[in-house]
């Protein structure tokens, strides 16, 4: 049966895009609390149902896929720049496909707008209104204000007008970094993307017994499982090493490990096969914020999510990947590793930040127990010397080796040089994800 918190969103997904939503208006509507409608409606804006806007309200928006996540709607052009809508509320769920620098002449600002654009631009009240006929929203930078014919017809045309304070430079570089940022955002994979619902896995009752576990054991061969309570709540989690010796009428809750590592919705898988590493766990259950359970990952499942993202395409380039585009490998029998510094890796007296060259090591270190074909690893610890500062457009050359290896941990001690130079030492030790 569904919560309360679970109606509210159902009631919320079903709501035409571009609705205005409020939490007296849901308490009403569904006849729960306020606080339970404050909740479910950020719960909403967690899954990007809806968007809370300043001096505007919470409207209702298009979950966007993944996929189109370089394309911003317009509510969230308002939060990036601090905006204010002047007109055209109604039309903020939809989304731009590109945005127009209003800098030119107007005939020649018109040719590059069309339906869909954002027309960037001061106080040139013809060029607003000529946009919106076009069928794009305006973005008024300086803070100026447009006529009230033209918000008249914002919000018959359901196309925004937005002001900010921040100038026009401002205000296309803050858009840019956004959509930047999403890219980047777009290839971190979420538990949300890999999780097994529980519509296809299976949970136990706390009230049921250990027969009831081997029943289920033999029919999914599944050697762990969550332990829910009547209303799916997690209690705890249960594995074939609990039951061995037990009698199998005892009681699940008896033998249970009460008040398991859990996941959300929103952590990332990285983050969620490191736990399970160091926790040393192979089930992970997957709760929402009142703890009901909503699936489980396996450490198979974050295994084979990682490596698929490692051969997706990078659009937003992170230090990471900065990083591994300079790196070289060199030596068939000694593994060796020439980099590059480029600018982007320096600190702000120009030589290579502490950040590169721990990223540099790290990703060094791993490719090394790849060639060991020892798979994925995680650094656990790491210890630096830095003997001489490296400065920008500096080759290096990065000499790992291993000095102890067993079935989880691996020992490397990994030598820097700048042109035979000596620049900088390191020891670092790795957890080994197993399968």
């Amino acid at each position: 049966m569904s919560t309360k918190h679970e109606k509210i969103l159902q009631y919320i997904e079903s709501l035409p895009v571009g609705d205005k939503i409020s939490v007296r208006q849901i308490a009403k509507e569904m006849q729960v609390s306020e606080g339970t409608a404050y909740r479910a409606i950020k719960e909403a804006e967690n899954r990007r149902l809806v968007s809370s806007i300043e001096r505007v309200g919470t409207i209702r928006i298009e979950k966007k896929k993944k996929e189109n996540i370089e394309r911003l709607t317009f509510a969230e052009i308002v939060n990036i720049v601090d905006g204010q809508v002047l007109g055209g509320k109604s039309g903020l769920h939809k989304t731009l496909t590109k945005f127009v620098i209003g800098a030119m002449q107007l005939e020649d600002m018109m040719r590059y707008t069309d339906a869909g654009s954002l027309l960037i631009v001061g106080n040139r009240f013809k060029a607003h209104e000529n946009a919106l006929r076009a069928g794009a929203a305006v973005l008024i930078t300086g803070g100026f204000d447009t006529t009230d014919d033209n918000k008249q017809l914002a919000d018959s045309l359901d196309l925004p007008i937005i002001s900010t304070s921040y100038d026009t430079f401002t205000v296309a570089t803050m858009i840019n970094r956004a959509i930047y940022d999403q890219l980047i955002k777009k290839d971190i994979l979420f538990i949300e993307d890999i999780y097994v619902p529980m519509t296809d896995t299976a949970a136990l009752k706390n009230d049921e017994t250990i027969h009831h576990f081997q029943k289920l054991n033999e029919r999914t061969t599944h050697g762990a499982f969550p332990v829910v309570t009547h209303q799916n709540k997690l209690v705890g989690m249960i594995t074939v090493k609990d039951v061995i010796g037990r009698e199998e009428n005892e009681l699940i809750e008896k033998v249970m490990t009460k008040n398991p590592i859990a996941g959300s919705m929103k952590m990332s898988v990285a983050s969620a096969g490191h736990r399970m590493i160091w926790e040393g766990i192979d089930l992970l259950p997957i709760v929402n914020d009142d703890n009901i359970l909503q699936g489980v990952i396996s450490r198979q499942d974050v295994l084979k999510a990682l490596q698929l993202a490692q051969r997706q395409p990078q659009h937003g380039e992170t230090i990471d990947d900065l990083v591994k585009n300079e790196m070289k490998v060199l030596g068939d029998e000694e593994l060796i590793v020439e980099f590059k510094v480029t600018p982007q890796m320096t600190n702000q007296y120009g030589a290579i930040s502490y950040g590169a060259f721990t990223t540099l090591l790290a990703e060094v270190g791993s490719f090394a127990l790849k060639r060991r074909k020892r798979g994925d690893a995680v650094a656990e610890n790491m210890t630096i010397y830095f003997i001489k500062p490296v400065q920008m457009e500096s080759t290096l050359t990065v000499k790992p080796r291993i000095l102890d290896m067993s079935r989880k941990f691996v020992k490397m001690d990994f030598e820097v040089y700048n042109q035979q130079i000596l620049v900088g030492k390191a020891m670092m030790m790795f957890q080994l994800l197993e399968r």
